[in-house]
């Protein structure tokens, strides 16, 4: 959560998304183009216009010799695709985030996450990311989902283009995430397989073993299950609102059938030389979560999650998600009164559609700093729930809140989480330090235990160690082999 970013969509966000909205009656780049067509200049003219949202929404774009490598690799795989002769008709983005990703827009605009690299271990399973993505658009996807959104008046363009990354929405209807706006949040399971059945394509194209897809899948399916049992949830799916993409493990099957036992190059060592050093989980400019506490270095403040809630900490708002409710912490235009701040954030909540009102405003002081709280009761289509408002000021001009939601008479779930933010101090700041990727040879006497136990955690060594890795339960290291670890930066 850089803070200028995160003021910067905080703000759009406040102010409603209109300008990512097709009106009903608009055309759809590529509604009516071909499958496997070439590029047309509607679409690329839309991926280009939406791009720079786009990267600032998901952490920013990252330079240097990691982003160079990504976009390589994506770019000659994407030519497999036919939608261009030249690899540099494509812009494949390497961004900033943390959390598992990546998608693609019309127009050849390709993105993957650091984290979802970083679980890879070798180039054909990144080509075969890219390449899956690039089956998506090449398949015309997104435009066959933003036709289905206007059939349902879901028009949010950001939506429809990019799924259910999670994007810390303001609004609503996005915190709730109840009904008919789960239409738009991830492509239908037909268009997953098709991705994955064109990717593999791209692969045998390329001459990359086709079995990268379903290796990679594993290891995001592993990474699923380990994350829900970090995180204390009893399943090991990612909800539908918080990937992208449905659950990888079901796909993984599939995914071997396709590549028919075929072979190709897999240049793992090249893979690991070329991210070596990368940063790995939370960058400390955006905050970070350890276990259940976020703390914001720049921001200066910190607080807990509940028991049996768990975060994900996006570009303008970290989610607190469980089974009694759902908490966004991000902030708003502040002119000093804390009182109109908790309204703007209610009215903006229920947007155009929806008047959102608390009963009463109520003022308190949390760790030292001034709070404003309020409640109202809505339906949200389905049933009654309380919507939950409780702000803080951390200077004359800076203010931060929690939009809560809740079934109706459990506003009290979040109280916890209200009462822990605070201000931390600079030398607690100063402390937070980002992790990184560390490619290591393992030596003769070095094991699973031996090589977890460097792993910069507190829990789950051998396990982290292990999915980062694509090792299963049986697997042993081998002397002369790399492995990833994951190491605090100096």
């Amino acid at each position: 959560m850089p803070l200028k970013k995160f003021r910067k969509f905080t703000a759009m966000a406040l102010a409603g998304a209109g300008s990512l909205a097709l009106g009903a009656c608009a055309s759809i780049p590529g509604a009516n183009v071909a499958p496997g067509a070439p590029i047309t200049a509607e679409e690329a003219q839309l991926g280009a216009q939406y791009h720079d949202q786009f990267v600032a929404e998901f952490g920013g774009e990252m330079t240097g010799p990691y982003a160079r490598y990504v976009e390589q690799v994506g770019s000659n795989i994407a030519v497999q695709s036919g939608l261009a002769t030249r690899p540099d008709a494509f812009d494949v983005t390497l961004l900033n985030s943390s959390v598992n990703n990546a998608f693609a827009v019309p127009g050849g605009y390709v993105y993957a996450t650091r984290q979802l690299v970083n679980l890879m271990n070798n180039e054909a399973e990144l080509a075969a990311v890219l390449g899956h993505e690039v089956g998506h658009v090449a398949a015309r996807h997104s435009a066959r989902r933003q036709q289905n959104a206007q059939r349902n008046q879901l028009l949010g363009l950001l939506g429809a283009v990019i799924g259910g990354a999670v994007l810390g929405s303001s609004d609503l209807a996005n915190l709730s995430l109840q009904g008919s706006q789960l239409a738009t949040l991830s492509y239908s399971r037909s268009q997953e397989l098709e991705a994955d059945q064109l990717g593999i394509q791209y692969l045998n194209r390329a001459g990359y073993d086709p079995n990268a897809m379903a290796s990679l899948l594993a290891s995001l399916a592993a990474q699923n299950q380990l994350d829900a049992q970090l995180q204390g949830r009893g399943d090991a799916t990612i909800p539908e609102w918080a990937s992208t993409h449905p659950d990888p493990a079901s796909r993984v099957q599939n995914a071997r059938q396709l590549a028919q036992g075929g072979t190709g190059i897999v240049n793992r060592d090249t893979f690991l030389t070329r991210i070596d050093g990368m940063i790995y989980g939370d960058d400390p400019e955006q905050g970070v979560i350890e276990g259940r506490q976020f703390i914001h270095p720049e921001l200066r403040m910190s607080f807990t999650a509940p028991q049996g809630f768990y975060m994900i900490n996006g570009t303008r708002a970290v989610t607190i998600n469980g089974d009694q409710g759902r908490s966004q912490m991000t902030l708003g235009p502040y002119s000093g009164d804390l009182n109109s701040y908790v309204r703007n954030v209610f009215t903006a909540l229920g947007g155009e559609q929806q008047q959102v009102t608390p009963s009463n405003i109520e003022r308190t002081t949390v760790n030292g700093l001034p709070a404003a709280y309020g409640t109202a009761r809505v339906n949200n289509g389905q049933q009654q729930v309380d919507v939950t408002v409780f702000a803080y000021e951390f200077g004359p001009s800076t203010a931060y809140h929690f939009a809560s939601i809740t079934p109706a008479g459990q506003a009290g779930t979040f109280n916890s989480l209200y009462q822990s933010m605070r201000r931390i101090s600079a030398s607690e700041a100063a402390s937070i330090v980002p992790r990184r990727i560390d490619v290591v040879t393992a030596g003769r006497g070095d094991s699973i235990r031996t090589l977890a136990g460097r792993m910069a955690y507190d829990t789950g060594q051998e396990a982290r160690f292990r999915v980062l890795n694509g090792l299963s339960a049986n697997d042993q290291i081998v002397p002369g082999r790399e492995y990833k670890l994951v190491v605090r930066a100096n």
